[in-house]
């Protein structure tokens, strides 16, 4: 089964990428499922429930998210009711939501769907996020036919360490967080698929997402600059997992850049 991961949907303009690009991936790769990461899909900014809607409306099945989650307050009393959005499963137990989802890929066929953070260079301090895979695994088991874990970090070697211990335990590790594809995809030797950073969804003419001359004045003269979302060079940025049914296992994965205009 073909599942689409798509990284860090920034803003309106990740947004559109999705509304023109993923009918036409859904076709031409033979999709059955799509993932999105969304914390950045409102403003370069958290998410709101009615961009996890519109989001739907375009084809995205299943929502994982990261350290900016909560920066839309509405999202608070939502995450205690969705069925398709998920917050790293290391936040603390009382925070809204939850780390993990079963969903059902299609008939018989279900995907336990992971989301944890990384401790290192990010902005507050979580319990382990290795205890925290564990206890979602731990808790699915026997209850799904297969794993995906959206490791949201910033350190390359935290998510390379988490890729090689999930090996043999899920479909795939995939990273978000920094916004940069890497392009270090692969099948790891029992059968997960990893890469470093799906990469981002939005503007390319920009740092990370954001305008270029809010970038410059925020690091190069380190001064507080308007946090703007760029809008130029729109880009579609994923990875196309295929997992074999019987065993939970990754035979492919496969990197997508799609530039919209």
């Amino acid at each position: 089964m073909k599942i689409l991961f798509i990284g860090d949907v920034f803003g309106e303009p990740g947004r559109l990428a999705i509304q023109k690009k993923l009918p036409e991936l859904k076709q031409t790769l033979g999709l059955d499922f799509v993932i999105a990461n969304v914390e950045n899909a409102a403003h370069g900014k958290g998410v709101t429930p009615k961009i996890i809607q519109e989001l739907q409306g375009y084809g995205v099945n299943a929502f994982t998210s990261g350290n900016h989650m909560w920066d839309q307050k509405e999202i608070i009393p939502y995450m205690s009711q969705t069925q398709v959005l998920i917050r790293p499963a290391n936040y603390p137990a009382e925070a809204p939501g939850k780390g993990s989802l079963c969903f059902e890929v299609y008939s018989g066929i279900r995907l336990g769907l992971i989301n944890v953070e990384g401790q290192r260079f990010m902005p507050q301090t979580y319990d382990s996020s290795y205890k925290a895979v564990d206890r979602e695994i731990q808790k699915w088991k026997g209850k799904v036919d297969f794993f995906i874990v959206d490791f949201h970090a910033e350190a390359t070697s935290e998510k390379r360490m988490m890729g090689w211990y999930l090996d043999g335990q899920v479909a795939a590790v995939v990273g978000t967080h920094t916004h940069v594809q890497t392009a270090d995809e692969e099948i790891l030797p029992q059968g997960t698929a990893y890469i470093s950073d799906i990469g981002m969804t939005g503007p390319y003419d920009s740092v990370i997402g954001l305008k270029k001359e809010n970038a410059r004045t925020r690091l190069v003269h380190l001064m507080p600059s308007q946090f703007e979302v760029a809008q130029g060079d729109i880009r579609l940025c994923a990875v196309m997992i295929d997992v074999e049914e019987n065993s939970g296992k990754a035979k492919k994965i496969i990197r997508v850049q799609e530039k919209i205009y």
